[in-house]
């Protein structure tokens, strides 16, 4: 880690991080209020009342909590079940050069809920699966929605802790509306032609097929002549050789899909490599600007939160809680991936090299190591390294950041209202403490609000765990594995895990789409993406509404401050504690024990 470079890299990216989080956070606070006036007003706001008038929506009229989780739930229902429907049929729809052929019912349903939860997990390749209509109108369309979906679900909880004595937590058709005409489509604009400039392809040319250097022979499975794989007695795929003359490069448009997939914290590739592959992450600057994007609204929507509740400091604090964390997670990430192997090692390999196992030599080990914490300390899910191929403690960082709930400055507006829910535990403990009636910003926190965050808390961590077990005892959880032992029930924790937080990454060893169609993967993981956002989403509305009905009671003596270095480390003590109670007992079976067989001289 005596890296001059790498540490120039971090403290530059820091700072940028920081100059960027008051400004942005600023025009949040413009975007999110209905009345708020914004540099783009000349141009957009008559294209927001046509929206309005269009779609029947009144901008004054507000929601409770209840209506405004009913317009969600129905917003994301519609979009699913869109997706969903070109999928299946792509092949009937335009814009399809390479004639790719329409997705089967189990992977279409995966898919679908990947993208209406900001997931974006994908079990498919890109490239080979997606026509360009998909990408565009199923996907690209996704970023936008459901990422401003998050963020108007922050905005929502954000107005309920500020307001007194009221019913309304704002209006979900207005938020949605303002957060995609005044954020993500104008930056998303600008960004993806700064791509463009880095050589990132922009076009809807057909693939172009190069002759390879020399044939090579590659074996895939056998097909009848329905196209169905061939299958033997036990079930596994007929493998037969194939000769491989020609390359298919991929075209078409992806310097739009990365814009939003970056900044709207949605993560799903273009193609299967994701922003490992030269196209999407043309250069080192194009991969500054990426994990930028990926904590950017993130990162302001904590000043948002300061400057609503008119307390700037308290969201500094939580900023600050959420910086330590990641900084953390960076520094064990890089030096776990900098020791590298000791079998390696022993074998001559100089320890200096590190472990580039799966990683792209443009990026090296440390740029590796920072995109994997940032994607999964946000729900993002974007990778520039295979996290499979990760050391065991590498690996342990990405999949105890989306175990947390991927609070550290996290997707956008989820890191926020997932946070905030610590922030009610924090409080509710720290009034435990000195014994007297816990209070948040003038607000009781009262069973109810307790309940509610438990709910949350008990919705993360038995979905991940008990699909995991599941799979983990199952033949079809077994049959999907590349790897035994502890490595492979990390695969199977990572891709719950992933799912659940709406991450959407993968240790890219687990098979969840097998040649033999079996269904099982693609259901549980698509159920998990939909439990892990809105059965968390519902008790956070809730918590919204009953915090907004609350009086304001005059701070006292015996107030807990929620500012400063003792809430800081109050909030990071109650995240890290929760994890380590929840996931420790998988994590010691899964990354912990691998590290231990390790150094004694076992791989898997």
């Amino acid at each position: 880690m005596n890296n001059l470079n790498a540490w120039t890299q971090l403290a530059l990216y820091v700072g940028v991080l920081l100059l960027i989080t008051k400004p942005l956070g600023l025009y949040l606070v413009r975007v999110l209020d209905v009345n708020g006036r914004t540099w783009l007003d000349r141009v957009v706001r008559p294209v927001e009342r046509l929206t309005y008038r269009v779609c029947g929506i009144d901008p004054d009229r507000e929601q409770g909590w209840l209506g405004y989780t009913i317009s969600l739930l129905v917003f994301s229902l519609a979009g699913m079940l869109l997706t969903y429907f070109v999928l299946r049929y792509q092949d009937k729809l335009p814009l399809n050069p390479q004639q790719l052929p329409g997705v089967s019912p189990a992977l279409a349903f995966n898919t679908a809920a990947s993208f209406t939860t900001n997931t974006n997990w994908q079990n498919y390749g890109g490239e080979s699966t997606m026509s360009y209509f998909s990408q565009m109108v199923a996907l690209a369309f996704h970023n936008f929605t459901s990422a401003a979906a998050g963020i108007a679900i922050a905005a929502a909880l954000v107005r309920g802790i500020a307001r007194r004595t009221a019913q309304t937590i704002g209006n979900f058709w207005v938020d949605v509306t303002r957060i995609t005409y005044y954020l993500l489509v104008p930056v998303c604009l600008v960004f993806a032609l700064v791509l463009v400039s880095q050589g990132m392809i922009q076009n809807f040319k057909p693939y172009t097929a190069a002759k390879t250097f020399e044939p090579y022979t590659i074996q895939v499975p056998k097909t009848d002549d329905a196209g169905k794989p061939v299958i033997t007695a036990d079930g596994q795929p007929v493998m037969v050789d194939q000769i491989v003359d020609t390359q298919n490069i991929v075209q078409g448009p992806m310097a739009s899909q990365v814009a939003i997939k970056m900044l709207g914290t949605n993560g799903g590739g273009y193609v299967n490599a994701n922003a490992a592959h030269p196209f999407e992450n043309p250069t080192p600057l194009s991969n500054f600007f990426q994990i930028l994007s990926i904590f950017s609204i993130g990162s302001a929507l904590t000043y948002y939160l300061g400057r609503t509740v008119k307390n700037q400091r308290h969201g500094w604090a939580v900023w600050g809680a959420m910086f330590v964390m990641f900084v953390a997670g960076v520094l064990v990430a890089w030096k776990s991936e900098a020791a590298g192997n000791p079998i390696h090692q022993h074998l001559g390999v100089a320890a200096a090299d590190g472990n580039l196992e799966g990683k792209e030599v443009r990026f090296g080990i440390f740029n590796s190591a920072l995109f994997a914490t940032i994607t999964t300390d946000a729900s993002c899910g974007a990778v520039n390294a295979m996290h499979d191929s990760f050391m065991p403690l590498g690996g342990l960082v990405p999949l105890f950041n989306m175990e947390t709930g991927e609070v550290i400055f996290g997707g956008v507006g989820a890191g926020l209202y997932g946070m905030l829910i610590f922030v009610v535990l924090a409080v509710f403990i720290a009034g435990l403490m000195v014994g007297r009636t816990p209070e948040y910003l003038g607000k009781k926190i009262e069973a109810y609000d307790v309940k509610l965050v438990m709910l949350v808390l008990m919705v993360l961590a038995t979905t991940i765990l008990g699909f995991t077990a599941w799979a983990a005892v199952t033949p079809w959880g077994q049959a999907g594995l590349n790897n035994t032992g502890p490595h492979g029930l990390s695969e199977i924790l990572y891709a719950y895990s992933s799912s659940v937080g709406n991450n959407g990454s993968a240790f890219a060893g687990l098979t969840g789409n097998p040649a033999n169609g079996d269904p099982h993967y693609n259901i549980t993981l698509g159920l998990a993406m939909l439990i892990g956002r809105f059965l968390m989403i519902v008790p956070i509305l809730a918590l919204a509404g009953n915090l907004a009905s609350k009086k304001l009671i005059p701070a006292s003596a015996g107030t807990f401050q929620v500012e400063g270095f003792t809430f800081v480390v109050l909030l990071v003590g109650t995240v890290l504690l929760v994890g380590a109670l929840t996931f420790l007992p998988a994590l010691a079976m899964g990354p912990i024990v691998e590290h231990f067989l390790m150094q004694a001289g076992a791989l898997f």
